[in-house]
């Protein structure tokens, strides 16, 4: 699971020195991930995401920006509310002004961090790296997958079955329409069949 070295790490990158008040930030952001009611938004996912990102590093423009917004996508999450990727960039911005990055490169994490609310493709390229990581799960192993629908059904346990069964269709009816659902060049090659088998067997059993 990730930790404080490697949030030390991120932050070292940005060449900004450690300090107490960082690992303060740490303590409060890993709380959210924590949260007893995160289900699948949870540690689980964000070391899932890390790992995915290791593959295509070498790829990226910025790669310590796509590392902090790694750490602040669902940094704030709430199944109820429809601007979790919103509250967590403006959050983002607000911290890393604060410990001393410049304004470019905090607002393109606040762009990245906007970019995983899936409700356009990508463009920039560091967008496209990080939208891919986060939809990384949809290619997992058949028991990861299996696994990950149960959670995402736990975080909405609030949600009558009939109205989450008519959403979930939905979504992953529209996942299925992209011409592809990955953007770069490796997670097509390497994802996407395995995504699109999950999401047609999802599909089956709803």
């Amino acid at each position: 699971m990730p930790g404080i070295q490697q949030w030390l790490a991120t932050w070292a990158q940005l060449s900004l020195a450690q300090s107490a008040p960082q690992t303060d930030l740490y303590r409060e952001v890993m709380s959210r991930y924590r949260a007893p009611r995160r289900c699948y938004h949870n540690e689980q996912h964000l070391d899932e995401c890390f790992a995915c990102f290791r593959q295509v590093r070498a790829e990226a423009q910025h790669p310590a920006e796509i590392e902090m917004a790694i750490w602040f996508h669902d940094a704030v999450y709430d199944s109820s509310r429809q601007d979790n990727e919103e509250r967590s960039a403006n959050w983002a911005l607000c911290e890393t002004t604060r410990f001393g990055v410049s304004r470019e490169p905090a607002e393109r994490i606040h762009s990245l961090i906007l970019a995983t609310r899936h409700d356009a493709a990508p463009i920039a390229p560091d967008a496209r790296i990080l939208v891919d990581v986060d939809l990384a799960i949809l290619a997992a192993e058949p028991g990861r997958f299996d696994e990950y629908e149960k959670q995402v059904r736990q975080e909405y346990s609030w949600v009558p079955g009939f109205v989450f069964r008519r959403k979930r269709r939905e979504l992953l009816t529209r996942l299925l329409e992209r011409p592809t659902i990955y953007s770069t060049g490796l997670f097509r090659a390497t994802f996407e069949p395995r995504a699109r088998d999950n999401l047609r067997r999802s599909l089956e059993a709803l």
